[in-house]
């Protein structure tokens, strides 16, 4: 165990070098208020207390700073974890400043959320545990936020594959698992549930309805609408039920109408744009799906050894240097002459056959007072052989 201590702690430092100053911030004060933690109480200080966080006393900053409070070291490695991952699958394809305006958007709904639910129970129990004992802090809420905006942009990305869980079911699942823990006695208080639960809801609105990205705001697409996150059998139902609150929220003018919308500033051709077939992530989907194929072309360029011009005109010229060659007299190829036997005569005389081609240039005038040399081409005859 502790020969894998250093490179685990290696890595880890490497990971958290290449965040930006957002993630690196965060992870700082987490780490901070933990050491903190230790001579004050920060759950009590900088955690939701539902009794607290409404009139008369207002702790209005514990909206803020319950989400890098910890108590313990596996929650600071949760936490950290948590911010790190967003810094490395989010922030590439959001910036800094979007991921820093989700961290705060989600973590302040779910503390709101979480502590106007326990106000509501115990005015349904008259129960003060629920306004005073209750202490809501952590990464819980961040998780569910999280967790919605990575099934948003890498959805059908396979996390288990015995058995086969893909992302887009993460939410689902670990809402499960707290309950589970819950009923099991694992968990001191339902604080955790609620706001992993809050986060959740409250990240899928802002990312649904007003996050604003190249293309306007929010995300109408049909595989992110709030259906989407249940399953099948159940998905007719809540739908439903979803686009009837829809309904009432524009009508109060808390959500936006879906409307469709017209590009007819294309280049090549008109195309129709609607809210719920161009997605947000479409774009980055597109983008990703282009550089792949763009890379997979480059390598089969690289592969593929094309000859050029230069080549083909050094070709040509050895073809010519070839055809031009001189032939013997009546059209044959020097390479074309019969040898002798190898059991003939010996010795020879010499022949000039050069007589037909000279009588040729002597008899007939010169062009230009120049004469052309011709090849001439001497033959060596078999003698007779000596008895």
């Amino acid at each position: 165990m502790n020969r894998y201590l250093p490179v685990a702690r290696q890595h880890f430092l490497a990971a958290l070098a290449s965040t930006s100053v957002v993630v690196k911030s965060i992870s700082a004060v987490v780490v901070f208020l933990y050491l903190l933690s230790w001579a004050v109480d920060t759950p009590y200080a900088l955690g939701v207390t539902p009794g607290y966080l409404f009139p008369p006393n207002f702790w209005v900053w514990t909206l803020v700073t319950h989400g890098v409070v910890e108590q313990h070291v596996w929650g600071v490695v949760a936490n950290v974890g948590i911010v790190m991952a967003c810094g490395r699958l989010l922030e590439p394809l959001w910036g800094a400043l979007e991921l820093l305006i989700f961290f705060a958007v989600v973590n302040i709904s779910a503390g709101l959320l979480a502590g106007l639910s326990y106000l509501l129970t115990y005015v349904a129990t008259f129960d003060l545990d629920y306004l005073f004992a209750v202490r809501a802090y952590g990464a819980a809420g961040f998780l569910g936020g999280v967790l919605v905006a990575l099934k948003q942009t890498m959805g059908d990305t396979t996390v288990l594959r015995v058995p086969q869980v893909r992302l887009k079911a993460a939410p689902a699942l670990v809402l499960l698992l707290l309950a589970l823990l819950r009923l099991a006695g694992l968990l001191d208080s339902s604080a955790p549930l609620a706001a992993y639960s809050y986060g959740a809801l409250s990240g899928w609105v802002y990312l649904r309805f007003y996050q604003r990205h190249s293309r306007g705001r929010g995300d109408m697409s049909d595989h992110f609408a709030f259906a989407s996150f249940f399953p099948e059998a159940l998905q007719p139902a809540v739908g439903l039920l979803a686009g009837l609150v829809h309904s009432a929220l524009v009508k109060v003018k808390v959500c936006r109408k879906m409307v469709k919308r017209y590009d007819v500033g294309a280049p090549s051709s008109i195309t129709i744009s609607l809210p719920g077939t161009d997605p947000q992530d479409a774009e980055r989907r597109r983008q990703l799906a282009l550089k792949a194929l763009n890379e997979r072309l480059k390598r089969v360029e690289d592969q593929s050894a094309w000859p050029s011009m230069d080549d083909e005109e050094d070709d040509d010229d050895d073809e010519v240097r070839t055809d031009t060659q001189p032939l013997l007299p009546g059209g044959r190829d020097p390479s074309s002459t019969p040898r002798p036997a190898a059991g003939g005569p010996v010795g020879g005389s010499l022949s000039s056959t050069s007589s037909s081609s000279m009588s040729q240039s002597s008899g007939g005038p010169s062009t230009g007072g120049a004469q052309h040399p011709e090849s001439s081409i001497i033959s060596f005859e078999d003698a007779p052989s000596r008895s």
